[in-house]
């Protein structure tokens, strides 16, 4: 039976001295920003197919997703810190296997829902309501933490935050991989249509044209960044690793 609570409150249960933990509060900005994505039921079931992922991401979907699954190995500890639209999270799941854990966590309960509705049937999957800044796991260490595409959807402050938690729930042995939208080159056409969509829709999704997702880390020199464009810089794939500690 899949465990929907942070950390361990559902073990926990029984103890007279437990308090559960409270639901995280939904930011702002998701409603008056994002309330037709990720919010309205309506929207979200409309949305959460893989053939309008497949369209918004011009094509690119698989090959985006393999650079993410191609990452998790069987027995894996996977956190992926907010739901995706289409199959990408059962795929995840499914990789990470029987001898792994899949946690994946969003602050949205219609989120939550569909994601429970993917991978609520494997008992080394859990759904987590939690804030992506604020999430620690289950005490044990993660190997691989991914952001498919939030980043762009967060406020500059969130994004520092995100990024901070994210590496800092990272082991010496770990990776964290950023998926998410990048500056195109000029001469790429899908630049001029994200430009109109950027302004109707996405507000803050040109903080990454303009900064390095490494800009919203603290402590950015403590780790090793690798970044991947592709389609013509529409797209990037940043992976992350600490440094090994000098001698």
């Amino acid at each position: 039976m899949i465990d929907t609570t942070y950390e361990t409150a559902e073990r926990d249960a029984a103890s007279p001295r437990h308090i559960p933990p409270a639901s995280p509060e939904m930011p702002s900005y998701m409603t008056d920003v994002y309330d037709w994505a990720y919010v309205d039921p309506a929207w979200v079931r409309w949305l959460d197919h893989n053939l309008v992922v497949k369209t918004l991401l011009f094509g690119n979907d698989r090959r985006l997703m393999r650079r993410y699954l191609s990452r998790i190995q069987p027995g894996m500890r996977v956190w992926q810190v907010a739901h995706v639209y289409g199959d990408l999270v059962e795929l995840a799941a499914q990789r990470a296997g029987s001898q792994g854990a899949f946690h994946l966590t969003d602050i949205t309960p219609i989120q939550i829902a569909h994601g429970k509705r993917k991978i609520g049937t494997l008992p080394w999957a859990r759904v987590i309501r939690q804030d992506a800044a604020l999430h620690h796991g289950d005490g044990r260490p993660y190997d691989l933490i991914c952001s498919f595409f939030l980043l762009h959807e967060v406020p500059d402050d969130w994004k520092r935050r995100i990024v901070d938690n994210m590496l800092a729930q990272m082991p010496e042995h770990g990776e964290v991989l950023f998926v998410d939208y990048h500056r195109p080159a000029r001469w790429q056409p899908v630049r001029y249509i994200l430009k109109w969509v950027n302004r109707l829709l996405e507000p803050f999704a040109e903080a990454l044209w303009n900064h390095e997702i490494s800009h919203f880390a603290s402590q950015a020199a403590d780790f090793s960044w690798h970044k991947e464009s592709i389609f013509g810089g529409v797209y990037q794939i940043v992976s992350v690793r600490r440094k090994p500690p000098q001698s």
